[in-house]
């Protein structure tokens, strides 16, 4: 008698693409804005579910000075869709590294 093969029968997968989770979404926004500007990300101060994907806020250096305090860093908004592919980008803010958010 034969052996049956151990191994589970393959089933079909949906051809959808699974939608990134949040850490997923802001690595993607990072990688996607880096290759996009001249300055590397510095961290994520956001991530929010878009209607159709995210909108993940990209905190980036944009003039180092010494001291360190009075760099100028920028924060963009990047959009992405549910397979994490980047729609848009711009500037919000820029400012001085240690300044306050206004209240």
């Amino acid at each position: 008698m034969a052996e049956r093969d151990p191994r589970p029968s393959q089933t079909k997968t949906s051809t959808r693409p699974r939608a990134p989770k949040p850490a997923e979404a802001a690595r993607h926004a990072c990688e996607q804005l880096a290759s996009l500007i001249v300055h590397e990300p510095e961290g994520v101060s956001g991530v929010a579910r878009h209607e159709d994907g995210w909108l993940v806020s990209v905190d980036v250096l944009e003039v180092a000075r010494i001291p360190d305090t009075t760099s100028l860093l920028a924060t963009y908004e990047v959009r992405i869709d549910e397979r994490g592919e980047l729609q848009e980008y711009r500037r919000v803010r820029r400012y001085r590294r240690g300044a306050a958010d206004d209240c």
